[in-house]
């Protein structure tokens, strides 16, 4: 005798985990019983591997059968015959199966896919955890700029992955904090003073109609000139390079100014603190154009004062060595690593100094799980140095410290050194990419009708929404080539494709709300969807598993590749099935559902991405 599922289903999905297929635990509950039944012994879940079938298979869940050997006794492919047999003559989510060696592909009846939209869309938080008391608590750190030059190319997509990782984490029932360190102090910063004192004039930003962080920047370019020429001089005058290096004047210069900052001089610091001040206001404005924010902003010159006091205190303690010049180190052989520097001998900070600083800063103001450094992988050795160094200063904590390594990012023409000046400057892109998102709309005809505040709105949304998904929808861990000529298509796997796809369901539920109002909100769970129906349904489904793995797995990539897959998969059902046309008012209401759950899923996604969704374009 076959049952009624649909009941089963609803009492399922209320306690299912986030993680697990939505029909897993039904099946799960057939296969324990069809065992018991064809057996004659019961079955733990640690037995029963099911997952989704793989795409050139028929079928939507997969059993593997090799475990349940022992039990029947009977050869792998017999085995799944038997509970195949078993599934379909009495589950009615069971349509069919087939068996390829040990493994039973299991179909879902088409029925069974309505009624899992009807209960997507009584779910109004559909793909989302609401964070509980109990929570875990992820730190996040993104940006970490200097404020010696402006964010280029490299920072985006640092901002970029870092601010989709906290929604995602977010969006899995995480508590986000989002957090950005300024290294604002250290060799690099004086550099461009010197040079400022040097050839600046007095000029200030304005005087020059520039952004501070640009100004600033020019500065730093100008040292590494005047330094580079400055070496080779000493070259020629018999030095080795290394000697030239460290005796070039305007290097001395910059060391010099470095020890009189961290002695307070009062000149030395209100330099600093008028050339950090217009890097600020640069920033804050490329911040707001990429639409990136922060929950706590911390600065090296204030955190590596902790820092220097930790190795202090540790070098007491016995855990760290003090070399004959004075310096501090710690050991790190015994991990397999090396020596690592932690004060200069003339008692300045390093980079590490400021990290554990942060660190532990972060810890007593959060009280953190887990704390993700989103910092290119240049940088893994520092951060495997630095949690081991603060596990060692005795930070059990310091084990939940992940570096999220990311590849770096690249033109088509090479990679971009911000010493020489050949680096692609953020505030440049974003306003290139508007542009071209402009030309390309112009020419499409897409803004016909439109005030020149909505176009220039539109535009601006859609030259963003090209650079970001081109940028997250790579795999972070790989290097990438960035093409701002590939990233702005309407067709294809980018940021437009998607954009419009979510502005043409906005545009069907607008007309359908002028003509049919308000029925696609009638329970349709007695339609039988089409393949390609079900295929959008298939889609739908999986957003919730999703979210859960991208946060797991730290990508954003697999988000966005889930927002081109289901857009696609929509435009083709959009193609070939009329929605307001069609004439029976049961499907078309179905229909009218099936895009408006995929319009609220895809803007969820691009919502994830730090993506804007258009309601027009």
């Amino acid at each position: 005798m076959r049952c009624n599922s649909g009941q089963i289903v609803q009492k399922e999905i209320l306690s299912l985990q986030p993680k697990l297929h939505w029909m897993e635990n039904l099946l799960r509950m057939g296969i324990r019983e069809a065992v018991r039944s064809l057996w004659r012994t019961d079955v733990g879940d640690e037995l029963l591997q099911i997952q989704k079938t793989r795409k050139e298979f028929e079928g939507d869940l997969t059993l593997v059968t090799f475990p349940l050997t022992r039990l029947s006794r009977r050869s792998p492919e017999q085995t799944a015959v038997e509970i195949g047999e078993y599934l379909a003559g009495h589950l009615e989510a069971v349509s069919g199966y087939n068996v390829i060696k040990g493994f039973l592909n299991i179909a879902i009846a088409p029925a069974e896919w309505a009624r899992r939209l009807q209960s997507i869309a009584s779910v109004s938080s559909y793909g989302f955890i609401q964070a509980s008391p109990g929570a875990d608590t992820v730190v996040i750190e993104y940006s970490s700029p200097n404020t010696n030059k402006p964010l280029h190319l490299g920072h985006i997509r640092n901002n970029l992955l870092g601010f989709s990782l906290s929604r995602i984490n977010e969006a899995a029932g995480s508590k986000v904090i989002r957090t950005n360190i300024v290294n604002d102090r250290g060799i690099h910063i004086c550099k461009s003073m010197v040079a400022w004192q040097m050839f600046g004039n007095g000029r200030k930003p304005e005087d020059e109609g520039k952004k501070g962080d640009h100004f600033v920047g020019d500065f730093y370019v100008m040292f590494e000139k005047r330094y580079r020429e400055q070496t080779e001089e000493l070259v020629a005058a018999g030095s080795t390079p290394e000697e030239a290096r460290e005796n070039a004047p305007l290097m001395l210069e910059a060391r010099r100014m470095l020890i009189k900052w961290e002695a307070g001089d009062e000149q030395t610091v209100s330099l600093w603190q008028m050339m950090n001040g217009w890097v600020y206001e640069g920033f804050d404005v490329t911040y707001k154009a990429l639409g990136v924010e922060f929950d706590k902003i911390y600065y090296e010159s204030e955190t590596y004062k902790t820092g220097r006091e930790l190795v202090l205190k540790s070098l007491e303690e016995g855990h760290l060595i003090r070399k004959e010049d004075g310096s501090v180190w710690i050991d790190l052989t015994a991990d397999k690593l090396d020596q690592k520097l932690l004060l200069r001998s003339d008692g300045t900070a390093v980079y590490m100094t400021q990290d554990l600083g942060t660190a532990v800063i972060r810890y007593n103001d959060f009280h953190f799980d887990r704390h993700i450094y989103v910092v290119g992988n240049e940088q893994n050795y520092h951060f495997q140095v630095l949690a081991i160094t603060l596990q060692r200063m005795g930070y059990p904590w310091a084990a939940g410290l992940h570096h999220f390594s990311y590849g770096m990012v690249e033109l088509p023409e090479g990679r971009m050194k911000s010493r020489e000046g050949t680096v692609v400057d953020a505030d440049d892109l974003i306003a290139e990419m508007t542009a071209t998102a402009t030309a390309m709309s112009q020419e499409l005809g897409k803004l016909g009708g439109y005030s020149q505040a909505e176009k220039e709105n539109i535009c601006r949304q859609i030259g963003l929404g090209a650079l970001k998904y081109y940028i997250l929808k790579v795999d972070p861990k790989k290097n990438m080539t960035f093409n701002p000529a590939e990233s702005i298509d309407f067709n294809g796997n980018t940021g437009p494709f998607i954009q419009y796809t979510y502005a043409r369901i906005r545009s069907v539920m607008k007309k359908a709300e002028e003509t049919v109002a308000g029925t696609h909100e009638e329970n349709c769970s007695d339609v039988i969807p089409n393949a390609k129906e079900i295929s959008v349904i298939k889609l739908l489904n999986d957003f919730p598993a999703l979210v859960q793995e991208a946060a797991a797995e730290l990508s954003p990539a697999l988000i966005a590749n889930y927002c081109y897959d289901l857009a696609r998969e929509f435009n083709q059902f959009y193609h070939d099935y009329s929605i307001l046309g069609e004439d029976d008012k049961k499907l078309r209401n179905f229909r009218l559902k099936l895009s408006e759950l995929t319009g609220r899923v895809l803007e969820r996604g691009l919502w994830l991405l730090g993506i804007e969704a258009p309601e027009r374009m």
